[in-house]
């Protein structure tokens, strides 16, 4: 069945000059994610993504546009002859979808096309007349209406419709550079993975798996949430660093207590070297302001001191409930929560430091051979591209 979907964005409007590389990128974008959808065309022009499907499921399109991020509301629409008579028949049909007795309604209409003989107000006046003679029951309200028909008059031809759905907003995936994503497999640091593709950034994820302590199904669960989370921004690469020896390192040699600023100290510095191969500019955590002891200002404050690229956090103001609320809207809550746990949760401490002092922990530190502990794992890093 044939569909057509104007799709619009929002704060890519607000660029300058480099506005075209946005506007390239969401449509490329939008390519990639509609690429497996039979007969579908994309083009970009009038400041909008036009996207006609010939041959397809007009739901399944829906949620993928659905999932892009710069696109801030996508509307099925109809094509009507740039004549009057032609867009108040297309608009009733349209609106046929909608009517019902006592439904509140009001038309508007937009004429980019300014050849067009009548002016938008008018426009809008003959076509709602129209409608009130062909739909009995039905009220005009244009300050709370129930229904809205829209009338797009271009220069090829008039667009009309009476849906918006929504879209996720944003920038498009690959306008902000490139971030390694410090991926645990709990609720926090996905939704952080998601916020920072919401920003325009290309996510690659990286895991520390520490086998056998932490099992199989805990690499799988990383594996799946990075599933969902390519479904917003096309495939992700995902970096799994073994961890086994560097922990138990850590258990034998440094106090417990330290352990876990300690064990974040070795993930930043191993995660900052990744970044440097792979032209990363900036690590990206789930970390939220105090909710645990290694996020604490004074934890945070010395575990950040081994790294010299920017950490982004964009938890770092949100309470618990409000991140397992953006989890679940996302889709990756019901993975996080699979029973398998991580190298973050085992050998945890009964009592671990939550205000650590920097000379301490460099103190415990000088019992590691840091370099080479870095170098073995990452040299034993395992890297996969997830679709």
């Amino acid at each position: 069945m044939k569909a057509l979907y104007l799709v619009r964005y929002g704060e890519i409007g607000l660029k300058g000059k480099n506005r075209k590389q946005f506007e390239n990128q969401l449509t490329a974008n939008i390519r990639r994610a509609l690429q497996d959808v039979a007969e579908c065309q994309v083009e970009q022009r009038h400041a909008r993504n036009f996207v006609t499907v010939l041959d397809g499921d007009p739901a399944a399109v829906e949620a993928r546009l659905q999932q892009v991020f710069g696109i801030v509301s996508i509307s099925p629409a109809a094509v009507a002859e740039l004549d009057l008579e032609k867009i108040k028949e297309v608009a009733a049909a349209e609106f046929s979808k909608v009517a019902r007795a006592g439904l509140r309604f009001k038309v508007e209409t937009k004429r980019a096309n300014k050849q067009f003989p009548l002016p938008s107000p008018e426009v809008s006046a003959k076509v709602g007349a129209y409608l009130l003679r062909n739909f009995p029951g039905i009220i005009v309200d244009v300050h709370e209406p129930d229904a809205v028909l829209d009338v797009e008059i271009r220069e090829e031809q008039a667009y009309i419709y009476t849906r918006r759905i929504p879209g996720p907003g944003g920038l498009p995936v690959g306008v902000a550079g490139k971030g390694v994503l410090l991926l645990s497999g709990g609720i926090d640091s996905p939704v952080a993975g998601w916020l920072s593709m919401k920003r325009g950034v290309t996510v690659e994820a990286l895991h520390f798996h520490s086998f056998p302590f932490t099992s199989e199904r805990a690499k799988e669960k990383v594996i799946d949430l990075c599933r969902q989370l390519a479904a917003f921004g096309g495939s992700i690469r995902l970096h799994i660093a073994h961890f086994t020896e560097i922990q138990k390192e850590l258990r034998q040699k440094t106090p417990e207590r330290l352990s876990i600023t300690l064990m974040r100290r070795m993930m930043f510095r191993i995660a900052e070297q990744l970044a440097d191969r792979r032209k990363a500019l900036a690590l990206i955590t789930g970390e939220s302001l105090g909710q645990v002891a290694s996020q604490t200002m004074e934890s945070i404050n010395v575990i950040e001191r081994v790294t010299s690229i920017p950490v982004l956090r964009p938890l770092i103001g949100m309470d618990k409930e409000e991140i397992m609320i953006l989890s679940r809207r996302i889709g990756t809550y019901s993975i996080s929560i699979r029973p398998y746990e991580d190298c973050c949760t085992i050998f945890l401490p009964e009592f671990p430091a939550t205000r650590p002092r920097l000379k301490d922990v460099e103190a415990a530190e000088a019992a590691l051979d840091i370099d080479t502990l870095i170098a073995d794992c990452l040299a034993k890093t395992e890297t996969m591209i997830i679709k």
